[in-house]
């Protein structure tokens, strides 16, 4: 294999459109009423309290039905700022729609997730004013990261009248959301015309292509500001610890999502015939799913483990199988294969041993492979705290915080990927910006 396997334009124009269209094309109002007649609206609805924002799912759906959808987009929006995006990549499946009465082997559960669409969309494509900020406070707060953590942080905040500033690493908002998840999930630029929307409260000033550790330190910011919200993701990303592993071929899966949504021709990018992906979370199913959509022939993912412990839901994993990706369990990687660029990877067996834990079996096997992208998942970058790693209690690299999202300093909360215990979603960022702005909110009254 050389580069000659390496291709732009293995699809036509069109094939890609097509491909990267909407995964889930929203639902019609016929359909939309069909689907909220379904819901039981049940008293201790079982969905609301799998709901990691805890959003009044009968409540909305019921406003459907009346044909409110402002109201509807409201009882959303007030419980999960990002509820347009949510309703897009939220694994229902394993949340509010798992949960749901009629989840049973004779009947389906009540979608949600398309429902929760249906209410939000208008919101965004009328830009509709649902909220209005508080009498200024005079308070200024820091929110570092301007992914799904750090906007909903800063939106509740200047909802309660503070003034914030938004200090973004990379030059647009939206973190994960913008750069991060799969093209086909969230089509037509849907993350920036959230990000516009949530700016039009008011009162958040954006600072973008500013890092900490880089152009800020946070004693700088705890210096000038009230409070500091800490939602800067993971910058860094976890290696194969493999000889070669700098070759020609062998990519890093985070980076090259980032660039296919970035893209405004995805025909130029260039593609693998035979890819192989190593890991098991959605990284790793998005940069496959991908991969066949943009041409490539063969992409397969190998995961060390077995399916029940992936990260990636089941239902993600069926839908990668049923697009043509080919998923092998047990096999660790040993050995990238390179000549003047990767040309394979070779595995080793793995299994649990009688303690449960997972050990090699000696057993070898080899993929051919012009392209192996990691997705073994992120750390949070080792330098963004600077002289003040040691003022935070941290675990696993991450940072600690209590159920008020704040952290070991007295005026610095914290969200999103970058606290111990995180869960990678969307929605559970959400949760933390929003958990942090009410604490942040509290803390700075009693100041006064």
């Amino acid at each position: 294999m050389g580069k000659a396997d390496i291709q732009t334009g293995r699809l036509s124009p069109e094939e890609i459109s097509n491909n990267f269209s909407d995964m889930h094309p929203p639902l019609s109002r016929p359909e939309a009423l069909i689907e909220a007649d379904r819901c039981y609206f049940c008293y201790d609805a079982p969905c609301t309290t799998a709901c990691p924002t805890r959003i009044d799912i009968p409540g909305f759906i019921q406003k459907i039905r009346s044909d409110n959808l402002r109201g509807s987009a409201h009882t959303i929006l007030r419980e999960n700022i990002m509820g347009g995006m949510c309703a897009r990549v939220c694994p229902t499946e394993v949340l509010c729609e798992e949960a749901c009465v009629r989840n049973v082997h004779e009947d389906k559960p009540v979608n949600i997730g398309l429902l929760q669409r249906y209410a939000t969309d208008p919101v965004f494509e009328q830009n509709l004013n649902l909220f209005e900020r508080a009498a200024d406070t005079g308070k200024r707060i820091a929110v570092v990261g301007g992914g799904p953590a750090g906007l909903s942080c800063a939106h509740r905040l200047a909802t309660l009248g503070h003034q914030v500033v938004v200090f973004n690493r990379d030059r647009k908002l939206g973190g994960l959301n913008e750069y991060g998840i799969a093209a086909y999930k969230t089509v037509n630029d849907f993350a920036q015309q959230e990000v516009n929307w949530i700016l039009d409260i008011g009162g958040i000033e954006v600072r973008p292509n500013t890092s900490m550790g880089v152009d800020i330190t946070l004693e700088a910011i705890r210096e000038e500001y009230d409070a500091v919200f800490l939602a800067f993701g993971l910058g860094g990303v976890n290696k194969l610890g493999l000889a070669n592993e700098d070759a020609d071929g062998v990519l890093n899966a985070v980076d090259y999502i980032a660039t296919l949504r970035q893209s405004e021709n995805k025909d130029d990018l260039p593609v693998g015939r035979h890819v192989v992906v190593i890991g098991g979370g959605m990284t790793a199913i998005d940069i496959a799913v991908q991969s066949k959509r943009l041409g490539s022939e063969v992409v397969e993912i190998v995961y060390r483990r077995g399916p029940e412990q992936m990260g990636a839901s089941q239902y993600e994993r069926e839908y990668a199988q049923t697009s043509g990706v080919t998923i092998r369990h047990w096999a660790s990687p040993v050995k990238l294969l390179v000549s003047d660029r990767v040309t394979g990877i070779e595995f080793e067996r793995t299994e649990l041993d009688a303690n449960g834990k997972l050990q090699s079996t000696g057993d070898t096997w080899s993929l051919n492979a012009d392209i192996v992208f990691k997705a073994v998942g992120q750390a949070v970058a080792s330098d963004v705290f600077g002289d003040a790693a040691d003022s935070f209690e941290q675990k696993g690299g991450k940072l600690l915080v209590g159920d008020d999202r704040k952290t070991s300093l007295p005026d610095v909360w914290a969200g999103g990927d970058c606290i111990y215990g995180s869960d990678d979603l969307t929605v559970t960022a959400v949760q933390d910006g929003k958990v942090a702005a009410n604490s942040i909110n509290r803390y700075l009254r009693l100041q006064e």
